[in-house]
């Protein structure tokens, strides 16, 4: 038995947007019982992540992380086709991963306490993004 369901989240740029409670929403609609979510992001330039939830301090630093691991406006790049922030979010994407797995019971998310699963956009400016849970028993 598998569901599957789509949803667009508008971002305001660059940062961290919790999907948490739509993702759960679509487990609990999808009548599964026990299984796992998939979320995965259909895009090349942001990611999705499970992290804290409680101190957004940690997202802040993240933030600061991805930025000295993929600086914008480096002069080595040769794709900047969209601007400064281009190749750095593509880099971010791939470093932060597009998807995640979160088990099922009891027809609900098992995350930890202090887990959120969450849309992180790295290009600067605001964005549409599509997300697909797929949830398999």
């Amino acid at each position: 038995m598998s569901h599957q369901q789509s949803f667009e989240i508008r971002t305001r740029g660059r940062g961290t947007t919790e999907i948490t409670a739509e993702v759960a929403r679509i487990v609990r609609a999808a009548g599964i019982a026990t299984g796992i979510a998939q979320v995965f992001v259909q895009h090349t330039s942001c990611s999705v992540m499970i992290t804290e939830n409680a101190d957004p301090a940690v997202r802040r630093d993240l933030e600061t992380l991805a930025a000295r691991w993929a600086p914008d406006g480096d002069p080595a790049y040769r794709h900047d086709t969209e601007g400064e922030d281009d190749m750095a979010a593509h880099a971010r994407s791939l470093l932060a991963g597009s998807a995640v797995s979160v088990p099922v019971g009891d027809g609900e998310l098992l995350l930890g306490t202090w887990q959120g699963i969450y849309l992180w956009e790295h290009r600067t400016g605001a964005q549409v993004r599509r997300v697909v849970v797929t949830v398999l028993a």
